[in-house]
């Protein structure tokens, strides 16, 4: 489970920074021409190809085991690094309150954007499935007829 965890730490950093680059030019650039929603639109698929990358290499990097439990793990705690970073931007960086940053959830685009990191936490499930589909050319579970 350490393996997991560690990997999950290096896979929130990695694509905590890729955000905040990204973060910067959507903020400054994109949104005031585009809107936030539309900004964020052009942004997610960005984000999640580069998190796709980053997860497979740190998944083999790390060496993390492909068990369901070690998968969740890696997945869950950079999900919960993640989450502690952006409300640390938000209050340390932006002068929010917590509440101000719970209510920014509101929006279309920050709901766009939980929903991506939600897929980004389960990469390294997702990449175990895509790999046992790739070695056995079937699907992890037989359906039923």
């Amino acid at each position: 489970m350490a393996t997991s965890l560690r990997a999950g730490l290096f896979y929130f950093l990695l694509v905590f920074a890729i955000g905040f680059a990204l973060g910067a030019i959507r903020v400054t650039l994109v949104i005031p021409r585009l809107g936030d929603t539309n900004a964020v639109l052009i942004e997610l698929p960005v984000m999640l190809a580069l998190s796709w990358i980053a997860c497979a290499w740190l998944v083999r990097r790390c060496a993390v085991p492909p068990r369901v439990a070690e998968r969740l793990a890696m997945g869950g705690f950079a999900f919960a690094l993640l989450m502690v970073g952006e409300l640390a931007v938000s209050v340390l960086g932006l002068g929010r309150t917590v509440a101000q940053h719970l209510a920014a959830y509101q929006t279309t685009g920050a709901r766009l954007g939980l929903a991506a990191q939600l897929v980004f936490a389960l990469f390294p499930l997702i990449q175990r499935v895509v790999a046992r589909r790739r070695t056995t050319g079937a699907s992890p579970r037989p359906r039923p007829r």
